[in-house]
């Protein structure tokens, strides 16, 4: 069975940084993605930063120039790492793991707050 273990989640300061990761154990072939949602207080789950089997890296307009995703989808890892943090980027956050036709597989999240 496949789990994915996230890690670097807290509370930081508006204009702080900080470096989420991303771990899956377990056998898994033919990983398609791996992705970062987060999801905001009343608001829907949406997509953050995703790295494709390729290794082509796709990010949401509101996080671009900000984040950058690290990592290796041959090793199953990957790191977000969050600069210039804004108050609207409080959310938890998961990651995500698709492979083959159907094995869809999410973290239990990690919360991040970006307060004063």
């Amino acid at each position: 069975q496949v789990r994915l273990v996230e890690s670097g989640g807290g509370l930081v300061q508006p204009g702080g940084s900080l470096r989420l990761s991303c771990a899956a154990s377990g056998s898994v072939f033919s990983i398609n993605t791996m992705a970062w949602f987060r999801q905001a207080p009343g608001k829907q789950r949406e997509s953050v930063a995703i790295i494709t089997r390729g290794s082509s890296i796709y990010y949401a307009d509101s996080v671009k120039g900000r984040f950058t995703i690290s990592g290796d989808i041959a090793e199953k890892t990957i790191y977000p790492q969050m600069n210039s943090l804004k108050p609207e980027d409080t959310a938890v956050y998961y990651c995500n793991l698709r492979a083959g036709l159907r094995l869809d597989v999410w973290g239990q999240g990690t919360l991040v707050t970006v307060s004063t």
